[in-house]
């Protein structure tokens, strides 16, 4: 079963192809980092929906905090001047958002 965290984890992922490709040019090893990051967001959260009590909401704390490693990836860029800003702000805060909640039930 899908839902909600899952697909705005993949509607991220796909809107950081081209920011992630401006990054990888100016430094690799960030992009990676950045890259390696959603990729966590993304199977913990799929995990979490396999598991149960503690272990579930683990997945989901690491999922958030893998998310705030995104965010720190794309401040970065923008701080470099490589983005004009960091994207997808709105798209990240909600899933923050949601992450939040399901690492606190």
């Amino acid at each position: 079963m899908r839902f909600i965290a899952y697909d705005l984890t993949l509607e991220i992922i796909c809107g950081l192809r081209e920011p992630f490709a401006i990054i990888r040019r100016q430094d690799a090893a960030l992009a990676k980092q950045g890259r390696d990051a959603i990729n966590s967001v993304f199977l913990n959260t799929a995990e979490a929906n396999g598991r149960a009590g503690g272990d579930r909401i683990q997945h989901f704390r690491i999922a958030l905090g893998s998310l705030r490693e995104v965010g720190a990836v794309l401040d970065i860029a923008a701080a470099h001047g490589w983005l004009d800003e960091a994207p997808l702000a709105r798209e990240r805060d909600r899933l923050g958002g949601l992450l939040y909640g399901l690492q606190r039930r």
